[in-house]
């Protein structure tokens, strides 16, 4: 599976990480990805996101989080010879990320109707902060509170918090994917492009699941309750053990629990015999919970509730689930630089594909072999700011 879009060629008119991160599942899966980067940027904000102490001369942690396995274009678009050359790859180009502020890439020429004038057969994936009537742009950490996340994250006595990671434009991402997949299928049964478009908000909202539907038909707003499932118990609750670890136990049936009874050594309780009454008794419930499960190490609880069945994990560091789980879902290596795969296929060779890029690397190798464009035109352009070598 990781050679299945071998000769399908990519531009990524996109930054940050929604975008970007379509782009390399579609490396990972063998397609050609041209990321076209502005040389009055110096390319994609995300290069100079540096954490304190990070190498000022690699490419950036975050930016190499989503950039295996492209080639980088550093393409000034807004003059009008930087444009001829991107209608003159859009001629040779199946997908299209782009994540512009509505109305700049009418204003630019890279909107899609203006593109598929150059390839009918193209398709147009593009994401906007709020839909294509809004000008404001959109960032993930906004959308977070605009789209009631930050609300219910965290405990309860908690300021409202942003998750730690960008989840809104992760979410926007997958669903873009899965748009550009079913187009692409669309195209090959009809041999017709078409655009496609995801929001941030709309993203968003339509990943609020149990929480959206819990208000929309009981009405009850939801709340910051820590880890803990709003439906379910003990869901998401973490104990500590008696050698000072966390775990967190996802009981989702009766039969769970009881298992789990048993293992702690704990009589039947009607109050607790029913998952309505495990969340209506959800204080009582973790008190019990909390003094049994901290006369355990970890470790023998863990291998207790596996034989079991009853859904239990060690909290881990960043680091431990990286060391623990990694070698499942497969690592980029390139050197010391290393990197998470987004697609996962057991067996999977995508492991080898190129580092991330530095900022425009393959510029005049795109430009000789993919366009047939000579060195002396190639010079003649980044002496006049339209390329950036």
């Amino acid at each position: 599976m990781d050679s299945v879009f071998k000769g399908i060629r990519v531009l990524e008119l996109a930054s940050v990480l929604a975008g970007p991160s379509v782009g390399q599942f579609f490396a990972e899966l063998g397609a050609e990805v041209i990321k076209v980067e502005n040389p009055t940027t110096r390319g994609d904000v995300t290069r100079s996101w540096r954490i304190k102490g990070e190498n000022g001369d690699d490419n950036s942690a975050y930016f190499t989080c989503i950039n295996w396995g492209k080639k980088s274009i550093a393409l000034d678009i807004s003059k009008p010879e930087g444009l001829n050359i991107l209608y003159s790859l859009i001629e040779k180009t199946d997908i299209i990320i782009s994540s512009y502020k509505p109305g700049d890439d009418v204003k630019l020429g890279v909107d899609y109707e203006s593109l598929k004038v150059h390839n009918s057969r193209i398709i147009y994936g593009r994401i906007t902060g709020y839909g294509s009537g809004v000008d404001k742009v959109g960032y993930d950490a906004i959308i977070q509170a605009e789209a009631g996340f930050m609300m219910i994250n965290g405990e309860p006595d908690s300021e409202p918090l942003k998750m730690p990671v960008a989840l809104i434009d992760i979410l926007t991402g997958h669903q873009l994917k899965e748009a550009i997949l079913l187009s692409y299928i669309k195209m090959l049964q009809t041999g017709y492009g078409s655009k496609v478009e995801v929001s941030l908000i709309d993203a968003g909202i339509a990943s609020l699941a149990n929480q959206a539907s819990n208000y929309l038909k009981v009405g009850v707003e939801p709340k910051k309750q820590g880890s803990a499932h709003p439906n379910i118990a003990p869901y998401g609750e973490t104990y500590t053990t008696a050698d000072n670890k966390r775990v967190m136990l996802a009981v989702g049936n009766n039969k769970q629990f009881k298992a789990l009874c048993e293992v702690l050594n704990l009589p039947s309780n009607p109050q607790y015999s029913e998952n309505s009454a495990r969340v209506e008794n959800r204080k009582s419930l973790n008190s019990l919970l909390t003094t049994e499960i901290g006369k355990y190490n970890a470790q023998e609880l863990i291998d207790l509730l596996n034989i079991r069945k009853v859904p239990v994990g060690l909290v881990n560091e960043v680091s431990d689930a990286i060391g623990a789980y990694a070698k499942n879902i497969g690592l980029f290596r390139q050197g010391k630089l290393e990197g998470i795969r987004t697609y996962v296929e057991k067996g999977s060779k995508s492991s080898h594909i190129l580092p991330p890029p530095k900022y425009g690397e393959h510029t005049t190798e795109i430009l000789e072999n993919t366009l047939g464009i000579s060195a002396d035109d190639i010079a003649e352009m980044a002496k006049k700011g339209v390329l950036d070598l």
